[in-house]
């Protein structure tokens, strides 16, 4: 079974190594070689924006955004130029399809929080210009679009920025894919109302299931789908378990998500979004080429293949037809 994760961490890691790291790597979730032992279609890979803790954490300088992002640009170009016959860069759909003719795994190049973009849109379309083509507009702190998902009620209710509907504006014109992970539920709703085009939630679960605030409402769910997107599920414990102090990620409990948003939202907001490299715990799946154990356990529970293909890859092809250019 082909598929397309919508959200991995891994050149954080990989950055720190050289260009062979993200072809086979003992320390990371993913790799080159296990996405395609996996079948991997296409892989969003996140530029995921430091904060100072995790800069001492990785024992690496502290250095600005811009120099980060290039940092880490750099490194996904080196590992594209030395393994042109296995990954190549994406942008649209058309690129998706030129890849896969030539047998090599997409890379979707994405920005996790929207940070570095300050307050000035001509960041943004720098951005776009090398190649990002999905914005995860927060992460767990504020910024200047607006505000992160939180345990406390109040910040939850906050909402967009108004340079942040600047921001979904100017996202919807470029042909950048809209990313609510981490956003704050007023945030949401403001996404919602504003963008033009389908909006997605590259790596989150259900609310009802697990209830943490990273997590979507039925709500969120129903409106997510209404706009045409899709919800990445994400393979990380605490966001899956019912008590979400636990971080055992098991097979049985992400067909209980996925069976209660298909219920929700139909099967057409279905997607992955692993987390691979952004979380941690017991994982049952602790790399792509373990995926179809994922599919395997679906088409044992009663989905059809039809439905397993949807979730696997079809609808997340389809928001990249319907958003990028």
């Amino acid at each position: 079974m082909k598929f397309i994760d919508l959200h991995a961490d891994t050149l954080m890691h990989t950055s720190l190594s050289g260009a062979d790291s993200l072809m086979h790597n003992s320390q990371t979730h993913l790799d080159i070689q296990r996405l395609s032992q996996g079948g991997a279609m296409a892989q969003f890979l996140a530029v995921f924006m430091l904060n100072e803790a995790i800069f001492k954490k990785q024992n690496r300088p502290i250095i600005s955004d811009k120099e980060y992002i290039d940092q880490l640009y750099k490194h996904l170009q080196e590992s594209i130029d030395k393994f042109s016959n296995s990954i190549q860069l994406a942008t649209n759909y058309e690129t998706l399809g030129s890849n896969q003719m030539a047998n090599n795994i997409s890379i979707f190049l994405t920005l996790e929080d929207g940070r570095p973009i300050g307050e000035d849109l001509t960041r943004l379309e720098d951005l776009y210009e090398m190649g990002f083509r999905l914005v995860t507009l927060t992460w767990n702190k504020e910024n200047s679009i607006g505000y992160p998902n939180s345990f406390d009620k109040n910040d939850m209710r906050k909402g967009l920025k108004k340079f942040g509907f600047e921001v979904i504006e100017l996202m919807n014109s470029l042909g950048m894919v809209i990313d609510v992970s981490h956003l704050s539920d007023g945030g949401f709703y403001d996404v919602i109302e504003t963008s033009n085009k389908p909006i997605i939630a590259s790596h989150s679960n259900a609310r009802a299931l697990s209830p943490h605030p990273r997590n979507l409402s039925d709500d969120m769910i129903k409106k997510i789908a209404e706009s045409g997107g899709v919800i990445g599920l994400n393979f990380f414990g605490n966001f899956l378990n019912k008590d979400i102090t636990q971080n055992q990620s098991t097979i049985k409990v992400m067909i209980e998500h996925l069976d209660h948003i298909r219920n929700i939202g139909g099967a057409e907001v279905l997607a992955l979004g692993t987390d691979f490299d952004g979380m941690s715990g017991e994982l049952e799946i602790d790399g792509p080429d373990k995926m179809n154990l994922l599919f395997d356990a679906l088409w044992h529970s009663g989905w059809d293949y039809g439905t397993i293909e949807k979730f696997g890859f079809q609808n997340t092809m389809r928001v990249i037809k319907d958003v990028m250019k």
